[in-house]
């Protein structure tokens, strides 16, 4: 049966969409079979991202109604084999489709997968517990802001009420550059202010905006997303350094660099 994994932060903005797009494709491509699910309804938006939007003949409501079944409405991702996407809906009013409606549907496919990866929506209303409710694992994704930083502790407060089988901590836009010069708060730091496990540290790159179909695999990110991936297969503990970079003679000229 699929770990089913729900990507949250109570914050929107912070990268969570990213997260589990760029996730997928790394888990895919280690060799596991991935569903990512967009269950922030209205404001959906994972089918564009991971490029499928123009492939989508069935969503959610329509399995929730009885219109196909749910493998009809699992969307394969373009060079990607082990990679699909469950379609979320572009409407609001879906308040009738309970967590529990979504953990059935997910169940007759779980067994399919290694991985289901759940997009939540921002917020912590109803669209949060209900993509919370569904999944066995959390992963809260913050970024070092002050802002950021009090959501992600509210959410993983609301997290320990679920007794989920694991809580994680992702901290995403990380710049070494800046914590070098203390200007930026060290992620061991934050691991310890939001008393939560941390299993990823990403850099801030402009190759994760301007990529399609996943971060290049040589790139900061791409290394960053590998090492988070390999602890979420094997448990482990390899987090990236953001500050290597940028130490030492020419590690100091890069950070000159990055304040032009």
């Amino acid at each position: 049966m699929a770990r089913k994994i729900v990507i949250t932060s109570g914050k929107g903005g912070v990268g969570k969409t990213t997260l589990t797009s760029n996730l997928g494709v790394v888990l895919s491509n280690l060799g596991n079979r991935v569903l990512l699910i967009d269950l922030d309804f209205g404001l959906n938006n994972l089918d564009v991202v991971m490029g499928v939007e123009n492939k989508i003949s069935y969503d959610i409501v329509d399995v929730f109604e009885g219109r196909c079944r749910v493998k009809q409405a699992l969307v394969g991702v373009k060079d990607f084999k082990n990679l699909y996407v469950l379609p979320s809906v572009g409407v609001k009013n879906t308040n009738l489709i309970s967590g529990q409606n979504i953990k059935l549907i997910i169940e007759k496919v779980s067994a399919l997968f290694d991985f289901i990866i759940i997009d939540c929506p921002a917020g912590i209303d109803v669209g949060f517990h209900r993509a919370i409710s569904i999944a066995d694992e959390a992963i809260v994704v913050t970024t070092p802001q002050l802002s950021s930083l009090r959501d992600a502790d509210k959410v993983i407060s609301i997290l320990k009420s679920y007794r989920l089988e694991k809580v994680s901590l992702v901290i995403n836009r990380v710049r070494g550059d800046l914590i070098l010069e203390n200007k930026m708060m060290m992620p061991s730091d934050i691991e310890g202010l939001l008393k939560t496990n941390l299993i990823g540290v990403l850099p801030e790159e402009d190759v994760v905006f301007l990529s399609s179909g996943g971060v290049p695999k040589n790139s900061s990110s791409g290394k960053a997303y590998r090492m988070l991936s390999m602890n979420l297969i094997k448990n482990t503990k390899k987090i990236y350094d953001t500050t290597s970079k940028y130490s030492g003679f020419f590690g100091s000229i890069k950070r000159g660099l990055k304040r032009l």
